[in-house]
């Protein structure tokens, strides 16, 4: 009865159309990207930022830009925070202590500031591009510390396909789904000045570590089959991809009840935090599945046309 209905579900079968969606999803992606370009925090480009409490009721958002605005900022980033909190981030480093006293000022005109809550701290240009291009060199070696990882892990394979192909096809996945996070967030900055910060860029590596982990219980499962079954080996990513299915579903689902209650619940420091583990979990569990083994398949093809 289960062979049955492992050869009645046949993810290999539609493959064709999971290479278009995804395609299309990775065109957009793209798109969003070269059009729109991230919106950097001050973690990247430089800036200030200062957080507070009010002792009563927390000023409209508007009232405390128009107190601020005299200041002449430029840019200015307003975050509510809880009930009574406020998050300001300002494009704005040189003389950081006249900086501080003069919004602690402002905000004290329109409502009474909870000295024990004040926290500012600034942060300059040249860390802000050290950080960026540090961010950079930890997302690549990531992905090929993963790639070396499944290549070794998966030595004893060599037929149909070697090993190092496991990996490359575990890699791309990875690829497609931080690029996917990250047009997500050059369109949610153009929309809503949604920053890219490193709390965002923390959630980008905990997404590569989990969907990685996914990927490679399907894979494992394939390694077991090819060593101890004979078959097709396109029916054998086909059942393993099935009985992997219910314990990645799972998996993933009791992950995401967390992070979504983080998301609405978490306040705004860790909201899009949450929102890139949300987006990385969806399409690291759905590529584990249906894209990473469809590859190696689309590998044996290819391998068998030459």
């Amino acid at each position: 009865m289960v062979m049955e209905i492992n050869m009645f579900i046949q993810f290999s079968k539609f493959r064709k159309l999971y290479y278009i969606i995804t395609l299309i999803i990775i065109a957009g992606s793209i798109y969003s990207l070269a059009a729109f370009n991230l919106n950097l925090g001050i973690d990247f480009t430089g800036g200030s930022v200062l957080e507070a409490s009010f002792k009563g009721e927390r000023p409209a958002v508007s009232e405390i830009r128009g107190s601020l605005n005299s200041l002449s900022f430029g840019e200015l980033n307003i975050q509510p925070v809880g009930e009574k909190g406020i998050l300001l981030k300002i494009k704005e480093t040189e003389n950081a202590e006249t900086l501080r006293n003069d919004v602690l000022s402002k905000l004290n005109e329109v409502g009474e500031i909870d000295n024990e809550s004040f926290e500012f701290r600034s942060i300059g240009p040249v860390i802000g591009n050290e950080l960026k291009e540090k961010t950079k060199s930890v997302v690549l070696l990531s992905l090929l510390a993963i790639l070396i990882y499944i290549a070794w892990s998966f030595r004893k394979l060599t037929h149909p396909l070697a090993s190092w192909q496991y990996g490359l096809a575990a890699i791309i996945p990875l690829i497609f789904n931080t690029l996917i996070i990250l047009g997500s967030f050059a369109l949610l900055g153009k929309l809503y000045g949604v920053q890219l910060t490193i709390p965002v860029i923390t959630a980008i590596l905990a997404v590569l570590g989990y969907s990685i982990n996914d990927t490679v219980v399907v894979f494992d499962r394939i390694r077991e089959k090819v060593l101890k079954e004979k078959g097709d080996y396109v029916d054998l990513i086909d059942h393993s991809a099935y009985e992997t299915i219910g314990r990645s579903v799972g998996t993933s689902v009791t992950t995401l009840i967390v992070v979504v209650s983080i998301f609405f619940l978490g306040g705004v420091t860790l909201k899009y935090f949450a929102l890139t583990l949300i987006i990385g979990i969806v399409f690291g569990t759905i590529f584990s599945l249906f894209l990473a083994p469809n590859i190696l398949i689309t590998w044996l093809k290819i391998r068998k046309r030459k």
